[in-house]
């Protein structure tokens, strides 16, 4: 089988595509991934070579009454026309769009030639572009249950959001050890998702005083743009960090920590779900239709979750939860219980397998 998969412009949309690829690989099939130009798309392709990849025009609707508006038209135009000229080639049996306007040019390409079409949506509140597509689509792949309402007029298929092959769980004291930490330290982990999260770091880092005798230690992947403040600001204070921009092995991070702080994209919390984590989620604001916040209530319904609001964070509530974390072990094991019971188990082989089976009907 030949299969593509469009899945570029955000680590929600890039990482769980490469997942499905993994196995769909694994079970012997061609692959070629469609994404877009942006830096994350290389940069985590780059350690991947097993893979063919086209990259496609950035491509974000706009407002209809925007000037933008022509020039999503060119960029859309162009993605569509460089779409159907690979697939003439590469023939393709199934196409898989992960959502983000990347991948609403290679759905339409494939329903133009007649072929299998499927979106995955990880959220709870389906994107503009995902809305659009399920116009187009013989059915809907769902990371969460409660999006399924979302998609009344399209058959839908919940599969949990995928999650890469080489996050499995590694053993705790080692992975502190890989990090240069103590291993005998409570860890919090602090992440703002692959686009940066500079609302978590600021708060982070006007906490950090109030912290600095809780008996704690820190990962924080802070992104490009804030790496040397927040270093800076674990120094002064004297707590011992871990602090990048980002970490290629994520595994480690993972493995490394107690509870998580972080934002609520779906391929994040999938993750943060699969290692157990309890977390304080911190909803990014504005993000479309405050998808992060219905996916964060989900897990804090289930128990797995504190999840704060941005506009209300201060030094004081967030020394708050982590304190209730730290000084709470039973409290700990049993949001880490429920976060497991989010864990999106097997969801990439439960997408390949729903590619074959819509390819073979």
């Amino acid at each position: 089988m030949n299969a593509v998969i469009a899945c570029g412009g955000t680590g929600g949309h890039l990482f769980p595509g490469i997942a499905v690829a993994e196995v769909l690989r694994e079970r012997g099939h061609e692959v070629l991934l469609f994404v877009s130009e942006k830096e994350i798309d290389s940069l985590a392709l780059s350690t991947r070579s097993q893979f063919r990849f086209e990259k496609l025009p950035t491509v974000g609707f706009p407002s209809v009454y925007s000037p933008a508006i022509f020039g999503f038209i060119r960029r859309f135009t162009e993605s569509l026309s460089r779409c159907r000229s690979i697939y003439q080639k590469f023939k393709p049996q199934v196409i898989l769009g992960m959502g983000g306007f990347t991948s609403t040019a290679p759905i339409l390409a494939g329903r133009m030639r007649g072929i299998s079409t499927l979106i995955h949506e990880s959220n709870a509140v389906p994107g503009k572009a995902n809305r659009l597509a399920a116009k187009m689509v013989r059915a809907v792949l769902l990371g969460f249950k409660e999006c399924a309402a979302f998609f009344p007029k399209v058959r839908t298929e919940l599969t949990g959001t995928p999650i890469r092959t080489e996050l499995k769980r590694l053993d705790r004291r080692s992975a502190r050890q890989k990090l240069g930490l103590q291993t005998d330290v409570t860890t919090m982990l602090v992440m703002g998702g692959s686009q940066g999260a500079s609302g978590i770091n600021q708060a982070i880092i006007k906490s950090l005083p109030f912290l600095r005798h809780a008996g704690l230690q820190v990962i924080h992947l802070s992104g490009a743009r804030n790496e040397r403040l927040v270093a800076d600001n674990y120094r002064r204070e004297r707590i011992s960090a871990y602090v990048a921009a980002f970490h290629h092995h994520m595994e480690e991070v993972y493995s490394a920590a107690d509870f998580a702080v972080a934002r609520a994209g779906a391929a994040s919390l999938a993750e943060i779900a699969s290692f157990e984590l309890p977390s304080i989620l911190i909803p990014f604001p504005y993000a479309a239709d405050d998808h992060q916040t219905r996916n964060a209530e989900i897990f804090a319904r289930a128990g797995a979750a504190f999840v704060l609001k941005e506009s209300d964070l201060t030094p004081e509530l967030i020394t708050q939860k982590v304190k209730e974390l730290i000084n709470q072990p039973e409290r700990l094991r049993r949001m880490s219980e429920h976060s497991a019971r989010l864990a999106p188990r097997d969801a990439a082989d439960r997408v390949a397998a729903t590619m074959e089976k819509y390819t073979q009907s």
